[in-house]
């Protein structure tokens, strides 16, 4: 395999206890089966007393809701630790404000996998029970990237702000909730519609070079997020009913434990059924899996348990599979329900790959690995990636190439303290007689000729993750891809 998707969404900023199961999923590059079996299929016709349900029904809705509600409980524990437990070192602020991570990163910062170097975020979690939120943006220099990704409890991407979508003239934009039916004012840009209440979203400025960072942080301070009626200069409305917000399931159970079902019932509530979904929804709540009602496990019969058990081990091993089977091109895993067509296996797969992933057409993610020959890349080496000529990366916005040491996935310390290469160099950048572009990649340097070109690696073990920002048509349909990493002959 010459190269992969790489998870640069949500889960890398998840280092903390919160997510140490997706951390260990990225570094070992996949999951093994599940070891639970039932080859008697023992809960079969068996009751589990449940009028009208059968083991064999039971089991298959509770794979059903597993696959379904994964991305939920997920999304829960990024949303708890962010914006609700005050405890947690995640812990980033209530919801409805904006927090931001701005600051070029170095190989001191080991907080975060695959950390990017390109892009500071902002992050947020959005509540919108009691009426909408307006997000509004600066104007800002046509040739600085920036993207708003709004990501639902689903983890659908379900709209975004930025460069591709809205443009760089700034603008005012109201996030409602499913159930919101009031009047916009004037001064909206937009209206988004959210499936669910609660919303995710990560943000994302181009930084041209550690130079440019007052700058990118002058544009996140006039990031805003504020409640419509304090943008209307309205009365508020009545504060959402109380919540009793459950702790989520702990990361290293969130696969096995049956709380995971006490989990998607408690945040079913704050998705209203779709259309689509209804006989999915009545199927949850013949096993007693309601919106917003308490799954008790203590006492369950333990013909039920068994199928749960059975079912949610079951789902996990197709997940496992379907990874598996995808051989790391994990891009067509997200985006909105248009586009995933409510295929909750993909949805759920793309969850456990990484969480807030960016959807293909906003940016792809390739990570080279291997070289041309399929040999693991090792700093003993010298290699060469080469852009023929007119051959560069077709994005609309940039694109970037990023050194990281393996196994950790971290930046890597160099004389030169140059960690990667972007399209924002490339007039310091020399080319070839031909106009094509040699980049090198080595841990001695090439030669001051060449240290123009020069990523450096480190000594050992490493990987290059790609980030193309805003792909044109070419890369988006495969009539381009990323170049090789060829060995030089030593």
């Amino acid at each position: 395999m010459r190269d992969r998707q790489s998870s640069t969404g949500f889960s890398t900023v998840l280092r903390g206890k919160p997510a140490r199961w997706c951390i260990a999923a990225l570094l070992a590059g996949g999951l093994a089966g599940c070891s639970f079996t039932s080859p008697d299929e023992a809960t079969g016709s068996q009751s589990v007393g449940i009028h009208g349900v059968t083991g064999q029904q039971a089991r298959s809705i509770a794979r059903e809701a597993y696959l379904y509600g994964t991305p939920m409980v997920a999304s829960y524990q990024a949303m708890y630790a962010f914006s609700i437990d005050k405890s947690n070192p995640q812990y980033k602020g209530p919801p409805n404000t904006v927090t931001h991570i701005a600051r070029a990163f170095t190989p001191e910062d080991t907080a975060f996998l695959t950390p990017n170097a390109d892009t500071p975020y902002s992050f947020a979690i959005l509540d919108l029970r009691a009426e909408p939120v307006v997000i509004s943006v600066p104007p800002m220099e046509k040739r600085r990237y920036f993207v708003l990704q709004l990501m639902d409890l689903y983890t659908y991407n379900f709209a975004y702000i930025g460069s591709r979508t809205t443009g760089n003239g700034g603008g005012n934009y109201l996030i409602a909730g499913p159930r919101w039916k009031g009047s916009v004012p004037k001064g909206i840009t937009k209206v988004i519609k959210s499936e669910t209440e609660l919303v995710n979203m990560v943000g994302r400025t181009q930084l041209f070079n550690a130079s440019d960072l007052e700058n990118v942080k002058r544009i996140q301070a006039r990031y805003k997020i504020q409640p419509l009626s304090a943008f209307a200069k309205r009365p508020a409305p009545p504060a959402p009913p109380a919540v009793d917000w459950i702790a989520p399931v702990p990361a290293g159970e969130m696969r096995s434990s049956l709380e995971f079902y006490n989990q998607l019932a408690f945040l079913l509530q704050f998705a209203p059924t779709h259309p689509t979904e209804k006989w999915l929804r009545d199927r949850f709540a013949s096993i007693g899996l309601k919106p917003g009602q308490p799954f008790k496990t203590e006492g369950m019969n333990p013909a039920l348990r068994r199928a749960l058990q059975e079912g949610m081990h079951t789902a996990q091993n197709d997940i496992d599979k379907n990874r598996a089977a995808l051989a790391g091109k994990t891009d067509t895993l997200f985006g909105d329900r248009n586009t995933l067509k409510n295929d909750y296996l993909s949805r759920a797969t793309g969850t456990q790959v990484g969480i807030g992933t960016n959807s293909r057409e906003e940016a792809l993610y390739p990570v080279l690995e291997k070289d041309s020959r399929g040999q693991e890349l090792d700093g003993k080496y010298a290699y060469t990636l080469r852009f023929a000529p007119r051959s560069l990366p077709p994005v609309n916005a940039f694109w970037s190439m990023t050194m990281y040491r393996l196994p950790e996935q971290l930046l890597a310390p160099n004389p030169i303290n140059r960690y990667l290469i972007n399209s924002s160099m490339l007039p310091s950048l020399k080319k070839d007689a031909d106009g094509g572009l040699t980049l090198y990649i080595q841990a001695k340097s090439p030669g001051k000729g060449k240290e123009s070109n020069w990523l450096p690696a480190p000594e050992g073990p490493f990987m290059v993750t790609m980030r193309y920002y805003w792909p044109k048509p070419a890369m988006l349909e495969g009539k381009w891809e990323s170049p090789e990493i060829q060995r030089v002959a030593q």
